[in-house]
């Protein structure tokens, strides 16, 4: 494993756990989700890693060393990029990378920090001081940063925030490369038609538990069911008493239309028909209605919806 995480518990003096006996492996040479809602524990966790957080309890390895007791080891072969962007506004984007091999330990490979630039994009503004970039730009250095040293495990903490669409898309293009030439990524998005794409692996926290890790097909497979979905009158809602009539096909609402659940594995086995008729009995007839299958983020909402049920 690349990493593992275990027991990881993170309490502060007001009271609040943010982690609560946290524990995931990180597969060698996957791209690996975080995923949870804000206030998770998912920063928590990653400050951890970056040795700006110290955990209650609990231990991290990274690469079969620990990362507590061999903390010089593990910073060398990790790199992080965080949602903070921080830099002094008067180094240029080369002097930043190459101040950052130093503090690595490393002498600078211009020829490996020029591809970084020109890679995400950044060649034509390697002159300008850092307070001269834009908040795109910032972030990609940030990127580069964490990849200058070559590090086999990268953790990319919403990275994409702030990048535009087409840059952004570029620069997944440019992780998946790293990816299928053996560096293990670690990725927090909120955008999780991204991480379904991109991510092999796939672990959901919420409120300092980890509700479920395991390979992403995996989850899709097992976890992710279809649902029916009804359209009806435009304000209408779904009242306490309806969601006990409807209990045994999860209802919901998702933008403004009652989705009940079909043929999922923890629920009994449930034909269009049974909620189809169920509704009908319930509210008439809808003014649409279709069945669709569930992706990453309708898993994503029903688990962290049950987790605070």
């Amino acid at each position: 494993m690349a990493l593992n995480v275990r027991d990881l518990c993170k309490s502060y003096s007001n009271g609040k756990e943010a982690l609560k006996s946290v524990s995931l492996s990180v597969p060698e040479g996957s791209f690996f989700a975080l995923l949870g809602p804000n206030g998770a524990g998912k920063s928590t966790l990653i400050n951890i890693m970056a040795d700006t957080v110290v955990p209650t309890s609990g231990n991290i390895e990274l690469l079969g060393h620990d990362m507590f007791s061999d903390r010089l080891w593990c910073k060398r072969n990790m790199g992080v990029v965080p949602q903070e962007v921080a830099f002094d506004p008067f180094f240029t984007p080369r002097e930043v990378l190459s101040m950052i091999c130093g503090l690595y330990g490393q002498k600078p490979d211009m020829k490996w920090i020029n591809e970084l630039l020109e890679r995400l994009e950044l060649a034509e503004h390697a002159h300008k001081n850092t307070r001269q970039l834009s908040g795109g730009m910032r972030r990609r250095l940030l990127v580069a940063q964490a990849l200058v040293h070559r590090p086999p495990l990268v953790v990319l903490d919403e990275p994409t925030a702030g990048v535009d669409v087409e840059l952004r898309r570029r620069l997944w293009d440019y992780m998946k490369e790293l990816n299928a030439s053996g560096t293990t990524i670690l990725l927090t998005t909120h955008y999780l038609e991204e991480a379904e794409e991109l991510c092999d692996h796939v672990a959901i926290i919420d409120r300092g538990n980890v509700i479920t890790s395991t390979g992403m097909e995996k989850l899709m497979h097992e976890v992710a069911g279809s649902y029916l979905w009804l359209r009806y009158r435009d304000g209408w809602k779904l009242n306490p008493e309806d969601i006990e009539a409807l209990s045994e096909f999860n209802p919901r609402l998702h933008e403004g239309q009652l989705c009940l659940t079909l043929n999922r594995m923890d629920l009994q086995q449930s034909t269009f028909h049974d909620a189809y008729q169920a509704a009908l009995g319930r509210f008439g007839a809808p003014l649409d209605a279709g069945v669709c299958q569930e992706d990453l983020e309708d898993v994503f909402l029903r688990l962290t919806r049950e987790e605070n049920v």
